[in-house]
């Protein structure tokens, strides 16, 4: 970020603190060495540096920022803290996100060594609730009072909870094993969550599964797992409970990267001697690995699973997705049947929904009511909220269209959002550099707390006018993602915000791009965060790569570019949007393949387009989009092309085909223009 637009960022924040209650009144605009403080604090934090902390926390007090850096201190040492030291702090920054982060903290910890009594007494209090190993060991502590009979929803729960964890738990693995013991889980249960942490390469979550089940194997699970092939190798084939899950787990691990020898394995060895269910879920795994590979023959793996309820979710999407692109004509009949024994939870999906009202209309004898249930599912999601609530209302013949915008906040909604508390010190946080901190304050602020900073849940009203206070203070990435929560004004020049204006436009029509175009992918990749960095390294508005903006450069006659311009606003527009438009160019014109390869690299998306070799079927431009592998890359375009939707009807204030966009995709056309196969 510039220096212009930080000094521009602290004279809104610090204009916003004027009028803040006295206890929580900001720092002076010449307190640079108490936020250095902060800083210094929040770095000796990540280096878990205690001594450190503890000799700062003193000069941070009266600090804006002073919740933050008492919480860093207490956190780091948090093992060895009283109970005292604890409930001392809970009660100084009483309706705090740091308050209620500890509290979280400390419940884990309390869970770990068993103390249940105190982890009783503080459960009221803590309100985040969004801690899955925390809430099993509260579930543990019903489980131990009540016993599982006096609430036959705990097992239901802790299943949800513990099948959802990809990493090894204490919490839900501590639930999992009583409910085992009170024979609320059968043995299938326990050993399927093995097969997913397997799946998943956690030999560690696998084996603290098995050894719930049977504790005389798990010691063989980590070769199980790790030396998947030399295990089916050197194992003889015996029906045996034990021995068959130890195979399955195995088979699992070895589909999850090579789903043709996991196929020939079953077939030449393997499947005569695993149960129904054991065949059932190996089949399963390989349909899926090759479904998203994209092989013409995952509905074949797919099909050796005579029932699909012994298929789990996961399994069951990519059955649907192989089956939508399937060919010309998407098996619809097959699209049907997986999502109707999805669980209850996926089928209320927008996307299953959506593909579900499809596979009803496309039936060959369709009567009335079945386009009664049809458009019933379609009406239940159609909107403009995102890309298949987009589908369902054009399937019903409407298109996209600017919703009437709610009334702007008033300077008294205003007022509030700019005295509360808790996003008064996410404004300042993120002016300062700390943008982690400062976004989950933000987010614990316009999810748990009220317009005053209470506990509650912010209204619309209340919603809109905090939006607007992040709009204000050009911190978009905040201002887009509480607008979106609203539940029924939408604003939509709030969630769809077009900074830098002048400078995007008329740089994409100087290229021949559509505006809109160009603001929907920023939208999805920075929030319009200038500075903003990812983990692989590419950066700014357009989250550019370095080799690729070297690359760019040169490409579109950019003369004296150097790495350190990469996060300037023009430079890197210039580059994004020039990259953009040849990746755009390489592929026809689609913007559903450019936005894949603009994510994930043009060699992925020319291979995703036709895996064969430039053979294949040409398919609309949705169930393309549904069928790319990467979940990244999937969720990307589909949000991509539903923002850019949206912009264009606010850009050209008329109704909008998001299929018109997405358009179909197929092999390329041995007529059109060479691919640029140098494209980074």
């Amino acid at each position: 970020m510039k220096l212009f637009v930080i000094v521009s960022l602290f004279t809104n924040v610090l204009l916003a603190l004027g009028a803040a209650q006295p206890s929580l009144a900001a720092p002076a605009s010449n307190n640079a060495p108490a936020d250095a403080v902060i800083t210094d604090m929040a770095q000796a934090f990540k280096r878990g540096d205690r001594k450190r902390l503890t000799a700062l926390l003193p000069q941070a007090k009266g600090h804006l920022l002073e919740p933050w850096a008492a919480y860093w201190e207490l956190k780091a040492r948090l093992d060895e803290a009283s109970p005292q030291e604890v409930r001392t702090f809970l009660s100084r920054y009483p309706a705090t996100y740091q308050e209620d982060r500890l509290r979280n903290d400390w419940l884990l910890l309390l869970g770990q060594r068993r103390d249940w009594t105190t982890l009783s007494d503080e459960h009221p209090h803590y309100r985040m609730r969004d801690d899955r190993e925390l809430r099993c060991y509260f579930l543990t502590i019903e489980l131990l009072e009540k016993g599982p009979q006096a609430n036959p929803a705990i097992a239901d729960e802790v299943r949800k909870n513990w099948m959802a964890m990809r990493e090894a738990d204490d919490g839900c693995t501590l639930a999992a094993d009583r409910l085992f013991f009170t024979q609320h889980f059968t043995a299938l249960d326990v050993w399927r969550k093995a097969r997913l942490m397997a799946e998943y390469n956690r030999p560690r979550g696998a084996r603290n599964a098995v050894y719930i089940v049977a504790p005389e194997a798990a010691d063989a699970v980590p070769e199980a797992v790790n030396n998947a092939d030399k295990f089916l190798a050197t194992h003889i084939a015996a029906p045996q409970k034990v021995r068959q899950e130890l195979v399955v787990m195995a088979l699992v691990k070895v589909a999850t990267t090579d789903p043709d020898k996991a196929d020939k394995l079953m077939r030449s060895k393997w499947q005569p001697y695993l149960t129904t269910e054991e065949r059932h879920w190996v089949w399963g795994v390989i349909g899926r690995q090759s479904a998203m590979r994209l092989d013409d023959d995952a509905l074949t793996h797919f099909a050796r699973v005579a029932h699909d309820k012994d298929l789990n979710d996961d399994m069951l999407a990519w059955k649907t997705r192989a089956a939508l692109r399937a060919g010309s004509t998407p098996k619809w009949n097959v699209v049907e049947a997986a999502i109707g024994v999805m669980s209850a939870e996926a089928r209320r999906d927008p996307t299953w929904i959506y593909w579900h009202a499809r596979a009803l209309l496309a039936r060959k004898k369709i009567t009335p009511q079945i386009q009664q249930e049809a458009n019933a599912m379609l009406e239940s999601i159609a909107g403009v909220r995102g890309f298949y609530e987009q589908l369902a209302l054009e399937e019903l013949g409407r298109k996209v269209t600017v919703p009437a915008r709610p009334a702007a906040p008033t300077g008294e909604e205003i007022d509030i959002a700019r005295r509360n508390p808790s996003l008064q010190r996410a404004l300042y946080a993120i002016g300062m550099g700390l943008r982690s901190e400062g976004v989950r304050e933000w987010n614990y602020a316009t999810n748990l707390v009220d317009a005053q900073g209470k506990a509650g849940v912010m209204s619309d009203r209340e919603l809109l006018a905090a939006a607007q206070l992040a709009c204000d203070n050009q911190v978009w990435d905040r201002c887009i993602n509480t607008s979106e929560r609203t539940r029924v004004a939408i604003d939509f020049e709030q969630r769809f915000p077009m900074p830098h204006k002048d400078a995007v436009i008329a740089r994409a029509r100087t290229i021949n791009l559509d505006p809109a175009y160009v603001y929907g992918l920023i939208r999805q990749e920075s929030r319009f965060v200038t500075d903003a960095r990812s983990h692989v390294g590419a950066a700014g508005l357009m989250q550019v790569m370095p080799a690729t903006a070297k690359w760019t450069a040169r490409k579109i006659g950019l003369t004296g570019f150097t790495p350190d311009q990469i996060t300037d606003r023009d430079t890197n527009i210039a580059i994004g949007t020039g990259y953009l438009k040849l990746v755009l160019d390489s592929f026809e014109g689609s913007m559903p393949l450019a936005a894949g390869a603009y994510n994930a690299g043009p060699s992925r998306a020319r291979r995703w387009r036709a895996p064969n070799e430039g053979v294949g079927p040409v398919l609309e431009g949705a169930i393309w989009a549904e069928n790319v592998p990467f979940h990244e890359t999937r969720d990307y375009v589909k949000k991509v092309l539903a923002n850019t939707t949206s912009y264009a009807a606010l850009i050209t204030g008329q109704p909008q085909s998001l299929k018109a966009k997405l358009g179909m995709v197929g092999p390329r056309d041995a007529a059109a223009p060479a691919e640029n196969l140098e494209l980074p």
